[in-house]
């Protein structure tokens, strides 16, 4: 279980870039996976990056090449690089941190990202 807060959203131009944090309550170090997911209006949730904790990482098929995931354990964040954004980004981002022994995941609040011309 752990706290976590999302910030960095905002209006973009298609395009742009714009970096997501993920402010945890305490060390990430021993959480299992860190992840990012969104949820467009009318839409399912959807996973869009995940981060292990030795650092593996996959994207979603629409993402890839434009998105990068990192964690700083040093800083107890996680971070989102969206780079070469589109319309159908457009979404409230959430983090999501999970351990196998968790009974369930634990969710920042979202921010979100519209990126319209």
């Amino acid at each position: 279980q752990v706290q976590l807060v999302e910030s960095g959203g905002g209006l973009v131009q298609p395009g742009g870039s714009l970096r997501l944090s993920c402010a945890a309550s305490r060390s990430i170090f021993s959480i299992n996976t860190m992840a990012w997911y969104r949820q467009a209006p009318g839409k399912q949730r959807e996973l869009v990056a995940i981060i292990t904790r030795l650092g593996n990482t996959n994207y979603a098929d629409s993402v890839k090449g434009r998105f990068t995931i990192s964690r700083d354990n040093t800083k107890n964040t996680v971070y989102l690089q969206m780079n070469s954004l589109k319309p159908e980004d457009t979404a409230v981002y959430y983090c999501q941190a999970h351990n196998y022994d968790w009974e369930l995941p634990s969710w920042g609040q979202g921010t979100q990202v519209t990126v319209s011309s």
